[in-house]
């Protein structure tokens, strides 16, 4: 499964939020620095969709705010 997540770095809270067109818009508390925004990133989503976290990939937009990110199923 693919989705397209809009990402919003140094947030007070995190959150996910499944907007109308089915883009996720994804709160997170850690800095877009080191790779930590996207670490946390995998592992809210993996929690949100119950899968491990090597299971979900960012296929684009490693440095941007807007990723595609690809959900792999056993």
């Amino acid at each position: 499964m693919k989705k397209s997540v809009k990402v919003k770095p140094n947030s007070k809270t995190q959150s996910i939020e499944e907007m109308a067109d089915g883009t996720l818009k994804v709160n997170l508390k850690s800095p877009p620095v080191d790779g930590k925004a996207n670490k946390e990133l995998i592992e809210l989503l993996a929690e949100k969709f119950n899968v491990t976290k090597s299971q979900v990939q960012i296929k684009s937009g490693l440095s941007s705010k807007i990723k595609l990110i690809e959900i792999v199923e056993d």
